[in-house]
């Protein structure tokens, strides 16, 4: 019996059956003594060391999105060092992977010539085909975000919980006439914020013609015809899918001379250092990404290693009130 047949059969990872084989990396003794066992019974193992047939290396692979990479994008900075903090402790290196929802063939080789014994991704896409390609073999994953897939290993936030809080104290506030700008609708993210947020319009009796939608916005020459767009509509606040997109259009809308929130409120439905730093700093929701990676982490290593661990995890967040809706403060 292969190495990769006695996985399945124990519900564990191949690199989890190595261990238990070779003596080496961490394992519960539990976990390390049920392996042997069912290995003497059915393969004639012996401790004298017959070598395993994969080697666990001791890496996991980080995969970040090639935009991500190039735009120094900080949620997916702090996903990173939470996860290498997590794979540190526990003695294990994390390589970091660039990657294309289209191209699987970087995270394909790593897994093929068995240099890493489980991968992260750091996006939850429709079409992955990286996340296919995983699932299709059996390697043990981890995904910061959501999927229907049980075997993945899965931490996220309840984003659609915070936008929808936030609209709700949005309106609370008086706000009537919004404006939501939101990157590409295929991150599952970006979906549930907008549900989020409509969902808070219709609890609250708004019909959804009180909210201006710009989704899939990646370019920034849209952005004049944008704000000139809400402004046509009397907008009252704006409500921005994440922190990248709400540093561009607060610098373009100060640089046009419009005074936040004198004029038009701002909100991001993801907090960073950045926003704090503008005048007026921004309000926003505030989700901690580094705990993200380092709890997908743990999870995934708990996994290899044939110990308990958390299937799908979700994390809270916070609302940080600062001086950029003005009609929660005085201005």
């Amino acid at each position: 019996m292969t190495v990769e047949e006695m996985a399945k059969q124990l519900g564990v990872s191949k690199s989890t059956v190595s261990r238990a084989l070779s003596g080496k990396g961490r394992l519960s003794e539990e976990t390390r003594e049920r392996i042997r066992t069912f290995a003497r019974a059915v393969g004639g193992w012996k401790e004298s060391g017959i070598a395993p047939l994969q080697k666990a290396t001791g890496n996991i692979a980080v995969v970040i999105p090639t935009d991500a990479y190039s735009n120094s994008i900080p949620f997916f900075q702090e996903c990173l060092l939470g996860v290498s903090e997590a794979a540190m402790l526990a003695g294990y290196q994390a390589m970091l992977t660039i990657g294309s929802v289209n191209d699987c063939s970087a995270v394909a080789a790593l897994a093929e010539k068995s240099k890493v014994d489980g991968v992260v991704l750091l996006r939850s896409v429709d079409g992955d085909r990286t996340l296919k390609y995983l699932i299709e073999t059996g390697f043990p994953t981890g995904l910061a975000g959501c999927c229907e897939h049980e075997e993945v290993i899965q931490v996220d936030t309840d984003n659609r919980a915070a936008a929808e809080k936030m609209l709700s104290l949005l309106i609370g506030q008086g706000y009537r006439r919004f404006a939501m700008v939101l990157g590409e609708m295929v991150y599952y993210v970006n979906r549930s914020r907008s549900q989020g947020c409509y969902a808070a319009m219709e609890k609250l009796g708004l019909n959804h013609d009180m909210m201006a939608f710009y989704p899939n916005f990646t370019n920034m020459e849209l952005m004049d015809s944008i704000i000139d767009d809400m402004m046509a509509k009397r907008t009252e606040c704006v409500i921005c899918g994440d922190d990248v997109i709400c540093t561009q259009l607060m610098s373009r809308l100060q640089a046009e001379g419009y005074r936040i929130p004198h004029d038009i409120s701002i909100v991001s439905l993801y907090n960073s250092d950045t926003l704090e730093c503008f005048s007026p700093a921004v309000t926003a929701v505030n989700i901690s990404a580094r705990k993200v990676g380092y709890t997908l982490g743990k999870q995934l290593i708990a996994k290899l290693q044939g110990e308990e661990y958390v299937q799908k995890t979700t994390l809270g967040f916070e609302l940080l009130l600062r001086k950029s809706i003005g009609k929660m403060y005085e201005v």
